[in-house]
């Protein structure tokens, strides 16, 4: 649950980036994604989602970036969140609903907490580039431990099915 979540703030600060890294980590065999979700363990959907996480950490440097609160961007994150959490929750063979609740949940606290955080940094720094750049580096950063997290809850679950049966 925690790393449904944890994913879920991720693409509330940051829409493309879970994605991107639940992608890479399944392709690269460190989440075992099957089923409707076997598509996320491709190397064109790493790369495809890779390409647009970076594109997205240059697009919101841009002073016309809209603002990750409104109506399209929301839903965009809300729907991406949604499937970070399935995702999530198909790799741990979770109830995939769960994981969908869980991710929109981590996707409202990521945008509205990441933008009154970095609003409050900015004006405490005076300038809003290097801000941004960090809260891309952080999101990054987050993702990448929640995909780690759940990589070593998966391993711990097959160990546990496997002693079953010894």
């Amino acid at each position: 649950m925690y790393w449904m979540v944890l994913m879920g703030v991720v693409t509330g600060m940051r829409s493309m980036t879970a994605l991107a890294v639940l992608c890479w980590f399944a392709w690269l065999g460190l989440l075992p994604e099957t089923g409707w979700a076997r598509w996320s363990a491709t190397l064109v959907a790493a790369i495809v989602f890779g390409l647009c996480a970076l594109g997205e950490y240059a697009g919101d440097l841009s002073p016309k970036a809209p603002s990750r609160t409104t109506m399209f961007p929301l839903t965009v994150r809300l729907v991406f969140g949604a499937v970070a959490g399935a995702l999530c929750a198909r790799a741990l063979t979770q109830p995939v609903a769960g994981g969908v609740v869980f991710g929109v949940i981590g996707v409202l606290i990521g945008a509205y907490g990441g933008v009154w955080l970095r609003v409050w940094v900015a004006k405490k720094v005076g300038r809003d580039w290097p801000v941004g750049v960090a809260e891309s580096a952080l999101a990054l950063g987050l993702a990448v431990l929640a995909a780690t997290m759940l990589h070593q809850d998966v391993a711990s679950e097959a160990l546990a099915k496997a002693r079953m049966f010894l």
